[in-house]
Formats: structure tokens, sequence, C-alpha cells
């Protein structure tokens, strides 16, 4: 299981959120990039980004933070957050960012995937997709549209798509444990690499996600807190 140490980026500053909402911003730290080293000292192997900002704005906003984790990191990242044109995929790639995370656009226009896989290939592009109560959240979790999370899955395979960053919104920052048996489902459902993402509050519950057979996690709040010790969860889980 491919573990994701999360760093989400608001004005440059590295926080967590609560549910995905803005004004439940928590900072825990002014330099990213050194939060982007500390994880690799762990044994991080790759890390989860979004911009935070670039989300709600439709377009990357914390470019300058994103190069200097990207230059410093040393290892592959994946982007989301605002990636809503060809151009700036190709931007973001170009920077060095390994993986780039299409969310709202695979909802609004599910063609552009198909093109994004044809240019840049399977392993470059992976699709976001957000659950509140099981249909499909977009813009930056603000509205919610009329399709269902297997349903949006099961078109992005069709389109030629291998990795999911699957997250349960009510799960998020909540440290209430990751919703396991959605994340099973649909990663039996649909054979795709679905990454599990949101909840995961302690050691247990990557112990869970690992023996459902879930092929990643993102972890974000718990590494914070102090909750995991990341060191010790790629020792047992990856």
């Amino acid at each position: 299981m491919q573990l994701y140490p999360a760093i989400d980026i608001r004005g440059g500053q590295c926080v967590r959120l609560t549910q995905g909402l803005f004004d439940q911003a928590k900072i825990y730290s002014d330099t990213p990039a050194e939060v982007a080293r500390l994880w690799v000292h762990k044994g991080a192997t790759y890390l989860h980004l979004v911009d935070l900002d670039g989300a709600l704005a439709g377009r990357s906003v914390n470019e300058p933070v994103i190069r200097r984790i990207v230059e410093t990191a040393g290892v592959p990242v994946q982007l989301g957050g605002g990636i809503r044109s060809r151009e700036t995929v190709e931007a973001m790639l170009k920077l060095g960012v390994g993986r780039v995370i299409i969310g709202t656009k695979a909802v609004e226009r599910p063609e552009f995937i198909r093109e994004l896989i044809g240019e840049f290939g399977e392993e470059r592009i992976a699709v976001g997709v957000d659950a509140k109560n099981g249909m499909v959240a977009v813009e930056g979790w603000e509205r919610i549209s009329a399709l269902t999370v297997s349903e949006l899955c099961l078109q992005m395979k069709q389109f030629g798509v291998r990795h999911i960053v699957y997250t349960d919104i009510a799960r998020d920052g909540m440290l209430s444990g990751p919703n396991v048996a959605a994340t099973k489902k649909l990663t039996e459902e649909t054979g795709l690499d679905i990454i599990a993402s949101g909840g995961v509050s302690c050691m247990e519950d990557l112990e869970e996600l690992y023996r459902n057979g879930i092929r990643g996690a993102i972890i974000g709040k718990a590494l914070y807190e102090k909750r995991v010790e990341l060191s010790e969860a790629v020792r047992r889980y990856q």
C-alpha cells in the first residue's frame, strides 16, 4: 500500500482543514518545503500536495511553494487543487510534479480526461473524486454534482484513468477513521488504484485499509497531530 503524507497549502503555509471548510484551517508550518523534507526523512516515497487556494480560484495559486517542494523533496509528488486546463497540467508536469489530480473538470467535461491521458499517459494523470453522501462534490467541495462516485469512477476507467484519489469529505480532517467499506467497494467495483483520503487517525486505520486491499492511503492530520509515526507506518504497510 503506497502511503502519501499530505501537505495542504493555503497562503503559502502548510495547513489542515476540517471537512474541507476553509474557515476551519489550522496552520502547522510557514515553510511547507521543510515539512516535505521531514516526511521524506521519515521514509515517505511519495508526497500528496493540495493547492487549497487553487481549488477555490480554479487555477494554480501557490506555484512558488510547489516548485520549492518539488526541488527539495527528492521523491515523486502528486498535486491537486485548481488544475482545470491542459496548460496548467503541462506547466505543473514541467515544474517536476509527478502526477496531477483533476477533480472538478473531470465532472464538468469528462472528455478532457481522455485527452490528458492520451497526451501525458495514465501515470501522470489522476482523478480526484470527492464524496458527500456518495455523490461527487466539485469546486473546492462547494457544490454537489448529480453523479455518484461509482458512476464517475467507471466512466474515468473507460477513458484510461488508473489512479483515483477518493475523499470522503465527512471524514476529512476529523480523525474519525476512513470510510473503509466505501473505499473497498470502489476498489472491487472498478479494479482501479483507489487512494483513500480523509479520516486516517491512527495505525489501526492504516491496518484496516491494508487488510482490505486498499492500494494507497493519504495521511494528513494524524501525522501533524503525532497520532501516526510515519517511519513505523512505512515499515509496516508500504
